[in-house]
This record gives structure tokens, sequence and C-alpha cells, in this order.
């Protein structure tokens, strides 16, 4: 399958790490997510109702990392992408990528982060 909805640079605010300043107060993420899921349906049709509303996926990805604490990054990213399968059973496979936007390293660098694959058994 070739179709693939996709959601690039969600920002959220999200407790996640291991550092006690980590754990003190939410930090900025950003997620990449990708839907593979047929909508030729609904491309043919221009209907909403054969697809997968990106809207949704926003919302739902929003508030799980709001809501949660997490230590891993890679604990945050599979929950989203658990999750995502859950919300729509047309979607086949999920790819979910969170990075850091401000990680807590003396090195000079950009983000940090985790991308995870799940496939609908």
């Amino acid at each position: 399958m070739s179709d693939v909805i996709e959601i690039r640079g969600l920002r959220c605010s999200v407790i996640v790490g291991v550092l006690s300043e980590e754990r003190s107060r939410p930090q900025p993420v950003s997620f990449d997510i990708d839907l593979h899921r047929p909508f030729e349906s609904a491309a043919m049709n221009d209907d909403l109702e054969g697809t997968t509303n990106y809207a949704g996926i926003i919302s739902l990805t929003a508030s799980l990392a709001s809501e949660g604490h997490f230590l891993l990054l890679e604990t945050l990213a599979h929950r989203v992408a658990r999750e995502i399968l859950s919300y729509d059973e047309e979607i086949s496979l999920v790819t979910v990528a969170v990075k850091k936007l401000r990680p807590p390293v003396p090195e000079d660098v950009d983000t940090v982060g985790v991308r995870c694959s799940l496939a609908r058994s």
C-alpha cells in the first residue's frame, strides 16, 4: 500500500525524562506521524468518511502527551502509536517520531528523539 497521511511538527509540552529538572516541568517536544491506510475511496469521492481525520489523531496525540508523565521518549512514542492503531482499524501501520526540542545536554544539538513503527497484527 502506498497511501500515507503525514502529520509533521506537532508541538506539545510534556513531562518526559529521567533528570529531576525534566520531571518537575513540561518541556517542548515535536511529533512526526505517518498513518498507512488506504484512502483511494476518499480521494475518488472527495469524502472524509473514506479516510482518517487527521484532526482526531492530532487531538489524541496532544492529549496523551500533555496528560502523561514519561521517563522515556520510547515509552511516549509507543503509547501514542498503540493508541493511534486503536483509534482507526483502517490504519495498518503507524510510525511515530518524537523529539525533545531542548534536550538537557551541554553539547550543541538541535534535537534528540526516537522513532517507532507498529503494524496491525
